[in-house]
């Protein structure tokens, strides 16, 4: 489906466009394959740093020194919350489940949470992530298509959609049957 799109877009840029030529196209597409490359190694290091947490037994003992903290359920999951909002700040989505997930489902299973539901929770804030200064990424490709709109105020108008985010993720908190009746 992502070749399909990629095609289908291409398409639309030489049509819409007009870039025939190979000059412009070949600038789209080193853009294309460096912002790929850059994906493809935060995953493959994240894979990396996965498998030696675990073979370290890090992710083993920081679970148990975070169960041994004896916080409420809520209180770690506020915690928990709180870390994936900051690591929002510089990792991207892909890269937070990759590196994060492994050390903190053996603490959510523990706990008791059901995985499909903070599975939803921990997307909302990954999704917030992308929207939140200083690094959100979907700021810089506001700014790209609208380069009038100073990122100042693309940063304040943001503002309305995390407290919707954290209300959100407050409401399904106290009612998970929300994020589950499917």
């Amino acid at each position: 489906v992502a070749g399909v799109g990629a095609v289908a877009t291409t398409i639309m840029v030489v049509a819409i466009y007009r870039c025939y030529r190979w000059n412009d196209l070949k600038e789209i597409l080193l853009g294309v394959v460096r912002e790929s490359s850059m994906i493809m190694m935060i995953l493959a290091m994240s894979f990396i740093f996965t498998t030696v947490m675990s073979s370290l037994h890090i992710s083993q003992s920081a679970t148990a020194w975070l169960v041994g903290l004896d916080l409420s359920k809520w209180a770690a999951l506020f915690w928990i919350d709180a870390l994936l909002i900051v690591v929002g700040f510089f990792l991207p989505p892909a890269a937070t489940v990759l590196m994060i997930t492994p050390l903190l489902l053996p603490v959510l299973r523990a706990l008791g949470f059901d995985l499909i539901w903070f599975g939803i929770n921990m997307t909302i804030i990954m999704e917030m992530g992308l929207i939140h200064p200083p690094l959100g990424l979907n700021l810089f490709v506001i700014q790209g298509i609208a380069p009038d709109i100073p990122i100042k105020q693309l940063m304040w108008s943001t503002v309305p959609f995390l407290a919707l985010s954290l209300l959100l993720i407050t409401v399904m908190s106290v009612f998970p049957q929300i994020a589950l009746w499917l």
